[in-house]
């Protein structure tokens, strides 16, 4: 958000510690204390993506979950 950059990168999980840690060459594209936003996806079987609902997922300034609800629900049509 602080500075536009887009990229794409992997996600390796951690601690429960609230710190997103970037690596590599995706580390020259932020700095310590931006804010950033994350899009993760995953693949799913086709018996499992009837009963699949994605998320947003919000956090505080900490990284802890202030609220989550069903992606469909936040969209207005």
């Amino acid at each position: 958000i602080n500075n536009g950059a887009r990229f794409t990168t992997y996600a390796i999980g951690g601690e429960a510690s609230g710190e997103i840690c970037l690596n590599g060459a995706a580390a020259r594209l932020a700095a310590k204390g931006d804010a950033i936003m994350v899009l993760s996806y995953c693949y799913v079987e086709d018996d499992e993506a009837h009963n699949f609902t994605p998320k947003l997922v919000y956090v505080d300034a900490k990284n802890a979950i202030t609220e989550s609800k069903p992606a469909v629900e936040a969209i207005p049509f």
